[in-house]
């Protein structure tokens, strides 16, 4: 449902493992008032809806308050999920729900037309609407962080696939022998490039190094096991050479994935987003010297590499994406 006029508004909703998080997005992708609440996904399916409900009701009682016209509720709903019946299947990291209708009720309870999505997709189609993809007609988004994730818009439009489960790019394997992913596949790009894989990777170096000190062994008190991806960042800023050895073995890993994304489907630009992926901007044009050698088109270099626009609201603005499309009309 697209929308317009400085007193309409769509309501953006990011649920997650943790927490649940909602904002207003105007027409022109601008967010506001962003609320958090705590998510209850190890409960039951009620209560996993009662957080969200939370969310909003904070963010309708503010709407009322300034008179502002609330048009459509979108959510980024964790996967596996059918956008097309709006039906969450059964993500590993929210348990509460299984085979949950979940836009059947926040629609039954607010009476607005309501639209899930998973994360990767969502985000990506507010790129495409208002960010880094705006312009660009083939457009593939990833997100690195705790997870990594995947989206694919081609002339403006989400591609799901027969059943709503494409662009799964986080579970391409690019290593049959690599470690297990969470989703029981081997190699994936997920366990070998997010912010965990980043983590276990240093700690294995500072345990074959065996040194008494590091910048990054200090930054974590002494301790190996308490390495975080986010300490590996601030001990690569400080010179630790594991740590921009760690980083580096990350960015030739990326490079292999988008080496494939391009050989296989040739986007007009490649966003890269998530929290990770801001850690690595500083080795983006060491990235875009390694993808030639992991690619086979000889006009690779042609493809735009470029940081996503949003960045922690990703999944708001996502959300909120997906109000404003005429399919969706």
């Amino acid at each position: 449902m697209a929308i317009s006029g400085q007193n309409n508004y769509v309501i953006g909703v990011d649920v997650g493992g943790t927490k649940v998080a909602a904002g207003f997005v105007s027409h022109a992708g601008e967010i506001s008032d962003v609320t958090r609440v705590r998510m209850v996904s190890d409960g039951d399916a009620a209560a996993g809806l009662n957080s969200v409900v939370e969310a909003l009701d904070s963010l309708l009682a503010k709407a009322q308050e300034k008179r502002w016209t609330i048009r459509a509720i979108g959510i980024c709903a964790p996967g596996p999920l059918d956008p097309n019946t709006g039906m969450v299947i059964n993500p590993p990291n929210v348990p509460c729900w299984r085979n949950f209708p979940l836009a059947a009720e926040i629609s039954k309870r607010y009476h607005l037309p309501v639209r899930i999505e998973n994360d990767a997709n969502a985000a990506a189609l507010a790129e495409v609407l208002w960010g880094a993809g705006k312009g660009f007609t083939k457009v593939f988004y990833i997100t690195i962080g705790t997870g990594v994730g995947t989206g694919l818009i081609l002339d403006g439009h989400i591609y799901n696939g027969r059943t709503g489960a494409a662009a799964e790019g986080g579970h391409v394997s690019i290593d049959y022998r690599g470690p297990v992913c969470g989703c029981g596949k081997r190699g994936c790009i997920e366990v070998l490039i997010s912010g965990t894989a980043i983590a276990k990777r240093a700690q294995a170096k500072l345990e074959a190094a065996k040194l008494p000190h590091s910048p990054m062994l200090d930054l974590a008190g002494g301790k190996i096991a308490a390495v975080t991806c986010e300490l590996v960042n601030q001990a690569r800023a400080a010179g630790d050479p594991i740590a921009t050895a760690t980083l580096l073995e990350t960015v030739e890993l990326l490079a292999v994935s988008l080496g494939n994304t391009i050989d296989l489907l040739e986007p007009d630009v490649i966003i890269v987003g998530g929290g990770v992926a801001s850690m690595l901007q500083p080795f983006f044009d060491e990235l875009r010297e390694r993808i030639p050698s992991w690619c086979i088109n000889s006009r690779c270099r042609e493809i735009p590499l470029l940081s996503a626009h949003y960045g922690a609201n990703s999944g708001i603005a996502g959300g909120a994406a997906l109000c404003n499309l005429k399919q969706f009309s």
